[in-house]
Protein backbone atom coordinates (compact mmCIF):
# COMPACT_ATOMS: atom_id res chain seq x y z
CA UNK A 1 0.00 0.00 0.00
CA UNK A 2 1.35 3.30 -0.96
CA UNK A 3 2.97 5.38 1.93
CA UNK A 4 1.36 8.35 0.67
CA UNK A 5 -2.34 7.15 1.57
CA UNK A 6 -3.39 9.30 4.34
CA UNK A 7 -6.96 8.17 5.22
CA UNK A 8 -7.26 5.45 7.93
CA UNK A 9 -10.82 4.41 9.14
CA UNK A 10 -11.00 1.38 12.50
CA UNK A 11 -14.15 -0.15 12.89
CA UNK A 12 -14.37 -1.51 16.78
CA UNK A 13 -15.36 -5.32 17.03
CA UNK A 14 -17.77 -5.84 19.18
CA UNK A 15 -18.13 -9.90 20.43
CA UNK A 16 -19.43 -11.91 23.23
CA UNK A 17 -17.70 -12.63 26.24
CA UNK A 18 -14.56 -15.05 24.70
CA UNK A 19 -14.51 -17.92 26.94
CA UNK A 20 -11.63 -20.41 27.36
CA UNK A 21 -11.35 -23.12 23.87
CA UNK A 22 -13.99 -20.49 21.94
CA UNK A 23 -12.84 -20.60 18.32
CA UNK A 24 -11.66 -17.13 18.09
CA UNK A 25 -12.10 -16.48 14.20
CA UNK A 26 -15.69 -18.00 14.10
CA UNK A 27 -16.30 -15.37 16.62
CA UNK A 28 -14.72 -12.67 14.22
CA UNK A 29 -16.60 -14.21 11.72
CA UNK A 30 -20.30 -13.86 13.00
CA UNK A 31 -19.22 -10.39 14.83
CA UNK A 32 -17.94 -8.98 10.92
CA UNK A 33 -21.52 -10.03 9.58
CA UNK A 34 -23.29 -8.75 12.55
CA UNK A 35 -21.39 -5.56 12.23
CA UNK A 36 -22.08 -5.08 8.35
CA UNK A 37 -18.58 -5.21 7.60
CA UNK A 38 -16.32 -7.18 4.65
CA UNK A 39 -12.84 -7.27 4.89
CA UNK A 40 -10.37 -6.31 1.87
CA UNK A 41 -7.21 -6.09 0.91
CA UNK A 42 -4.86 -4.45 3.11
CA UNK A 43 -6.93 -4.57 6.17
CA UNK A 44 -4.87 -5.12 9.36
CA UNK A 45 -7.35 -7.21 12.43
CA UNK A 46 -5.70 -6.29 15.84
CA UNK A 47 -6.40 -8.70 18.21
CA UNK A 48 -5.90 -8.13 22.01
CA UNK A 49 -3.95 -10.91 23.68
CA UNK A 50 -6.41 -11.63 26.72
CA UNK A 51 -8.86 -13.12 24.11
CA UNK A 52 -6.14 -15.17 22.24
CA UNK A 53 -4.90 -16.15 25.40
CA UNK A 54 -8.30 -17.15 26.56
CA UNK A 55 -9.31 -18.92 23.55
CA UNK A 56 -6.15 -20.58 23.34
CA UNK A 57 -6.71 -21.83 27.31
CA UNK A 58 -4.15 -19.96 28.80
CA UNK A 59 -6.34 -19.37 31.63
CA UNK A 60 -5.16 -20.38 34.82
CA UNK A 61 -7.49 -20.74 38.71
CA UNK A 62 -4.89 -18.78 40.98
CA UNK A 63 -6.20 -21.97 43.69
CA UNK A 64 -4.50 -24.42 41.51
CA UNK A 65 -1.07 -23.31 41.80
CA UNK A 66 1.23 -23.79 44.63
CA UNK A 67 3.94 -21.58 44.88
CA UNK A 68 7.82 -22.12 45.98
CA UNK A 69 10.16 -20.68 48.09
CA UNK A 70 11.53 -17.80 45.96
CA UNK A 71 7.72 -17.29 44.40
CA UNK A 72 6.67 -16.71 48.44
CA UNK A 73 9.96 -14.32 48.64
CA UNK A 74 9.72 -12.36 45.60
CA UNK A 75 5.54 -11.82 45.84
CA UNK A 76 6.07 -10.48 49.27
CA UNK A 77 8.76 -8.01 48.01
CA UNK A 78 6.74 -6.65 44.96
CA UNK A 79 3.35 -7.21 46.01
CA UNK A 80 2.03 -9.57 44.08
CA UNK A 81 -0.10 -12.86 44.49
CA UNK A 82 2.91 -15.50 45.39
CA UNK A 83 0.91 -17.60 43.31
CA UNK A 84 0.78 -15.54 40.40
CA UNK A 85 4.23 -14.86 41.43
CA UNK A 86 5.03 -18.51 40.82
CA UNK A 87 3.46 -18.10 37.39
CA UNK A 88 5.78 -15.23 36.44
CA UNK A 89 8.43 -16.79 37.09
CA UNK A 90 7.39 -19.70 35.07
CA UNK A 91 6.61 -18.20 32.25
CA UNK A 92 9.27 -15.40 31.93
CA UNK A 93 12.85 -15.16 30.78
CA UNK A 94 14.60 -12.93 33.18
CA UNK A 95 13.27 -11.15 35.95
CA UNK A 96 15.40 -7.56 36.89
CA UNK A 97 13.60 -5.77 39.83
CA UNK A 98 10.20 -4.59 39.92
CA UNK A 99 7.54 -2.20 41.98
CA UNK A 100 5.03 -2.80 44.15
CA UNK A 101 2.41 -4.12 42.25
CA UNK A 102 4.93 -5.41 38.92
CA UNK A 103 8.12 -7.12 38.89
CA UNK A 104 9.85 -6.06 35.50
CA UNK A 105 10.40 -9.27 33.44
CA UNK A 106 11.54 -9.77 29.95
CA UNK A 107 9.14 -12.52 28.31
CA UNK A 108 9.16 -13.81 24.83
CA UNK A 109 11.70 -10.89 24.16
CA UNK A 110 10.09 -8.40 25.52
CA UNK A 111 9.79 -5.83 28.61
CA UNK A 112 6.76 -6.85 30.20
CA UNK A 113 5.38 -6.08 33.71
CA UNK A 114 4.10 -9.77 35.73
CA UNK A 115 5.20 -11.85 32.28
CA UNK A 116 2.13 -9.93 30.47
CA UNK A 117 0.28 -12.19 32.93
CA UNK A 118 -3.62 -10.92 33.11
CA UNK A 119 -5.88 -10.93 36.08
CA UNK A 120 -8.23 -8.02 34.04
CA UNK A 121 -11.00 -9.42 32.05
CA UNK A 122 -9.93 -12.62 33.25
CA UNK A 123 -13.27 -14.39 35.65
CA UNK A 124 -12.27 -13.98 39.19
CA UNK A 125 -9.59 -15.79 40.78
CA UNK A 126 -8.25 -16.48 37.86
CA UNK A 127 -5.39 -14.94 35.65
CA UNK A 128 -4.90 -15.08 31.56
CA UNK A 129 -1.48 -15.77 30.16
CA UNK A 130 0.33 -14.69 27.24
CA UNK A 131 -0.69 -16.49 24.31
CA UNK A 132 2.02 -19.43 24.02
CA UNK A 133 3.49 -18.15 20.43
CA UNK A 134 1.93 -15.31 19.25
CA UNK A 135 3.43 -15.30 16.18
CA UNK A 136 2.40 -18.31 15.32
CA UNK A 137 -0.85 -17.57 16.33
CA UNK A 138 -1.28 -14.16 14.11
CA UNK A 139 -0.31 -16.86 10.81
CA UNK A 140 -3.30 -18.90 11.75
CA UNK A 141 -5.63 -16.37 12.47
CA UNK A 142 -4.44 -14.77 9.25
CA UNK A 143 -4.89 -17.66 6.88
CA UNK A 144 -8.24 -18.33 8.27
CA UNK A 145 -9.57 -14.90 7.76
CA UNK A 146 -7.91 -14.71 3.95
CA UNK A 147 -9.52 -17.88 3.26
CA UNK A 148 -12.98 -17.08 4.01
CA UNK A 149 -12.76 -13.50 2.49
CA UNK A 150 -10.48 -14.11 -0.23
CA UNK A 151 -7.99 -11.04 0.32
CA UNK A 152 -4.60 -10.39 1.58
CA UNK A 153 -4.71 -9.37 5.24
CA UNK A 154 -2.80 -8.56 8.15
CA UNK A 155 -2.76 -9.94 12.06
CA UNK A 156 -1.15 -8.20 15.19
CA UNK A 157 -2.05 -9.69 18.40
CA UNK A 158 -0.95 -7.02 20.51
CA UNK A 159 -1.03 -5.53 24.27
CA UNK A 160 -0.31 -2.22 26.35
CA UNK A 161 2.80 -1.70 28.06
CA UNK A 162 3.46 1.00 29.80
CA UNK A 163 6.96 3.45 28.73
CA UNK A 164 9.69 4.42 30.48
CA UNK A 165 9.07 7.77 32.82
CA UNK A 166 5.18 7.90 31.55
CA UNK A 167 1.89 7.43 32.81
CA UNK A 168 -0.32 5.54 31.02
CA UNK A 169 -0.55 2.30 28.55
CA UNK A 170 0.39 2.41 24.98
CA UNK A 171 0.17 -0.42 22.37
CA UNK A 172 3.00 -3.10 21.34
CA UNK A 173 2.60 -6.04 18.68
CA UNK A 174 3.62 -9.41 20.14
CA UNK A 175 2.94 -11.22 17.42
CA UNK A 176 2.67 -9.99 13.00
CA UNK A 177 1.59 -11.74 10.00
CA UNK A 178 1.26 -9.83 6.55
CA UNK A 179 2.73 -6.92 6.74
CA UNK A 180 6.31 -5.70 7.57
CA UNK A 181 6.12 -4.69 11.46
CA UNK A 182 9.19 -2.37 11.24
CA UNK A 183 10.34 -1.01 8.36
CA UNK A 184 13.95 0.53 7.72
CA UNK A 185 13.42 4.33 7.01
CA UNK A 186 17.44 4.61 7.45
CA UNK A 187 18.79 6.78 4.21
CA UNK A 188 15.38 8.75 3.70
CA UNK A 189 15.96 12.28 3.82
CA UNK A 190 13.97 14.69 6.58
CA UNK A 191 12.17 17.83 5.77
CA UNK A 192 15.48 19.90 4.84
CA UNK A 193 17.33 17.12 2.76
CA UNK A 194 19.24 15.43 5.83
CA UNK A 195 19.60 11.56 5.69
CA UNK A 196 17.90 9.64 8.64
CA UNK A 197 21.08 7.50 9.86
CA UNK A 198 18.75 5.63 13.09
CA UNK A 199 14.85 5.51 12.39
CA UNK A 200 12.99 2.36 12.26
CA UNK A 201 9.53 3.06 11.95
CA UNK A 202 7.72 0.95 14.22
CA UNK A 203 4.80 0.40 12.37
CA UNK A 204 3.11 -2.63 14.25
CA UNK A 205 3.23 -0.99 17.46
CA UNK A 206 1.78 2.24 16.36
CA UNK A 207 -1.26 0.28 14.86
CA UNK A 208 -1.66 -1.64 18.41
CA UNK A 209 -1.39 1.71 19.99
CA UNK A 210 -4.36 3.36 17.74
CA UNK A 211 -6.41 0.47 18.29
CA UNK A 212 -5.94 0.75 21.60
CA UNK A 213 -7.81 3.61 21.87
CA UNK A 214 -10.91 1.83 20.13
CA UNK A 215 -10.46 -1.55 22.57
CA UNK A 216 -10.27 0.35 25.81
CA UNK A 217 -8.76 -1.75 28.74
CA UNK A 218 -11.98 -2.46 31.06
CA UNK A 219 -15.61 -3.44 30.08
CA UNK A 220 -15.14 -2.64 26.47
CA UNK A 221 -15.99 -6.15 24.85
CA UNK A 222 -14.15 -4.84 21.90
CA UNK A 223 -11.07 -7.45 21.60
CA UNK A 224 -10.53 -6.74 17.73
CA UNK A 225 -9.91 -3.60 15.50
CA UNK A 226 -10.00 -3.39 12.03
CA UNK A 227 -8.26 -0.67 10.48
CA UNK A 228 -8.75 0.04 6.63
CA UNK A 229 -5.88 1.86 5.03
CA UNK A 230 -3.24 1.71 7.08
CA UNK A 231 0.24 2.50 5.06
CA UNK A 232 1.54 -0.54 5.61
CA UNK A 233 4.04 -3.11 3.33
CA UNK A 234 2.12 -6.50 2.44
CA UNK A 235 3.53 -9.40 2.40
CA UNK A 236 3.04 -13.19 1.93
CA UNK A 237 5.84 -14.72 3.89
CA UNK A 238 6.46 -15.13 7.58
CA UNK A 239 8.23 -12.27 9.11
CA UNK A 240 8.79 -12.57 12.79
CA UNK A 241 8.87 -9.70 15.07
CA UNK A 242 12.55 -7.90 15.27
CA UNK A 243 14.29 -7.76 18.71
CA UNK A 244 17.36 -6.29 19.60
CA UNK A 245 20.01 -6.99 22.49
CA UNK A 246 19.62 -5.35 25.95
CA UNK A 247 23.32 -4.03 25.44
CA UNK A 248 22.17 -2.24 22.29
CA UNK A 249 18.70 -1.07 23.77
CA UNK A 250 19.20 2.96 24.54
CA UNK A 251 17.20 2.57 27.74
CA UNK A 252 17.67 -0.98 28.49
CA UNK A 253 21.47 -0.82 27.96
CA UNK A 254 21.92 1.71 30.29
CA UNK A 255 19.50 0.70 33.16
CA UNK A 256 21.60 -2.44 33.05
CA UNK A 257 24.98 -0.05 33.46
CA UNK A 258 23.96 0.97 36.91
CA UNK A 259 24.20 5.13 36.34
CA UNK A 260 24.17 7.63 34.46
CA UNK A 261 27.20 9.40 32.79
CA UNK A 262 26.07 12.63 34.85
CA UNK A 263 23.56 12.95 37.15
CA UNK A 264 23.71 16.79 36.95
CA UNK A 265 23.98 17.07 33.70
CA UNK A 266 21.54 20.60 33.38
CA UNK A 267 24.15 22.03 35.50
CA UNK A 268 26.65 21.87 32.76
CA UNK A 269 24.32 23.14 29.98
Amino acid sequence: MSSENTSIQMFGIKTPIIREGDDIVQILYEALEEAGLVPIDGDIFVLAESAVGTSERRVVKLASVTPGERAKVLGEKYGIDPREMELVLHECDEIFGGVPGAALTITKGVLAPNAGIDASNAPEGYVILLPEDPQKSSGIIRSRLEQRYSCRLGVIIGDSRTQPLRLGCSGIALGVSGFIPVEDARGTNDIYGKPLRITYKAVADNLVSAAELLMGEAGERIPCVLIRGAPVCMINEPYDMPTIPMEGCMYFGNIIKGRPEDKNCKKNI
